[in-house]
């Protein structure tokens, strides 16, 4: 009976894999979940405002997954996982020895409060222990409350985030390194580039860990 009643404990207790659901490997991100993650070339994909854009991989499949479980249902463990992922890219690009200072996007004080946390700061923290970069989530901030993006146009979005950030001091250290979770049009980061170019910083290069992977593909 003792035999049979500890065996029900250890499955209820063991730690499941949060994307295929086992718990062979007693883990919350097994490693056949995790090595499913295909990354994009080892190059910026884009341009925004002069300066250069690398995404990790696409919004889809386990990467979907994990990003809306750091970011709405609480997941805050899985966190550690996003910004290995983002560090093993990371380590394959020539840039990668510069000394940066990586700012989180920021998120609106009421909503953090509401959340209880800022996802990009969880993950932008583990990404900094593991690179040795300085984090900074305190000089560049969001003002004023925004609609949710993934509705919204390309235009509909700029005007939306207009206005929306600023910076408490200006006094960053260059070269600067604003990571994200997910870029669609790239209006958050071309706001946060603009108000960074303000205020005199221009050596400035963003991070994100997806993009879908049609351009016209909005983020749900």
């Amino acid at each position: 009976m003792i035999n049979i009643l500890k065996k029900l404990l250890d499955f209820i207790y063991e730690t499941k894999c949060y994307f295929c659901s086992r718990s062979k490997e007693d883990t919350i991100f097994c490693s056949k979940c995790y090595n499913s993650i295909e990354f994009i070339d080892y190059r910026a994909i884009s341009n925004i405002e002069n300066c250069p854009v690398y995404a990790v991989t696409y919004y889809k499949e386990i990467i979907q997954k994990l990003i809306r479980a750091v970011k709405y249902h609480n997941k805050k463990e899985l966190a550690v996982y996003q910004a290995k992922i983002m560090y093993e890219y990371w380590q394959n690009l020539e840039i990668k020895d510069r000394k940066y200072t990586v700012i989180p996007v920021p998120m609106f004080y009421s909503k953090a409060r509401k959340r209880k946390y800022n996802h990009m700061d969880l993950v932008c923290e583990e990404f900094c222990k593991l690179t040795g970069y300085e984090f900074n989530n305190k000089n560049v901030i969001r003002t004023r409350e925004t609609a949710p993006q993934y509705k919204l146009s390309k235009k509909e979005r700029e005007k939306n985030l207009k206005n929306a950030f600023d910076i408490k001091d200006n006094k960053i250290s260059e070269p600067i390194l604003i990571m994200d979770d997910i870029s669609t049009t790239g209006s958050t980061l071309s706001e946060i580039i603009k108000v960074l170019n303000k205020n005199g910083v221009y050596d400035i290069t963003c991070f994100v860990t997806a993009i879908p992977e049609k351009p016209s593909e909005y983020i749900y």
